[in-house]
């Protein structure tokens, strides 16, 4: 354990998480996902499990320490729902609530779920939280801090 980080952030993950650079993405994906498959072709071939979470409480705890680029648009995408891609299932209204939480006025674009699977294997890495509700997936884009 370590002081004043959430317990969810495994060394694994923040492993992941520091060895990102500005521009790259984070697959944050549901349990459906097919995960394996994908992290093999990401820039790292990282993958992480989260097991046993919900996906808001796995977003909540990576965007505690994960900044997110505001250089460009659209930093945080979601995989639309096929066939209605205006709809935002409760799945991504939490994830869009732990965004608020850490950074105001960052709202989700949607991607197809095609092209949510193409943009995902060119990510840095793939985490996979144990979450079962569908289209609980999502891309971050990490950011930069800025030093003194």
């Amino acid at each position: 354990m370590l002081k004043n980080l959430d317990p969810v952030l495994s060394p694994d993950l923040l492993w992941v998480l520091a060895a990102m650079g500005h521009g790259d993405d984070l697959a944050l994906v549901d349990a459906n996902h097919p995960a394996e498959t994908i992290a093999r072709s990401t820039v790292s071939g990282r993958l992480v499990r989260l097991p046993g979470l919900r996906m808001g409480r796995a977003a909540a705890a990576i965007l505690s320490v994960l900044p997110i680029d505001d250089f460009e648009p659209d930093p945080v995408r979601r995989m639309e729902v096929v066939g209605n891609p205006a709809q935002i299932p409760e799945v991504q209204r939490e994830v869009q609530a732990a965004l608020d939480h850490a950074i105001s006025g960052i709202a989700m674009a949607g991607l197809e779920r095609f092209r949510f699977y193409e943009a995902a294997r060119r990510s840095f890495a793939v985490v996979q939280v144990g979450d079962a509700r569908p289209y609980g997936c999502f891309l971050l884009r990490k950011g930069v801090i800025a030093g003194d």
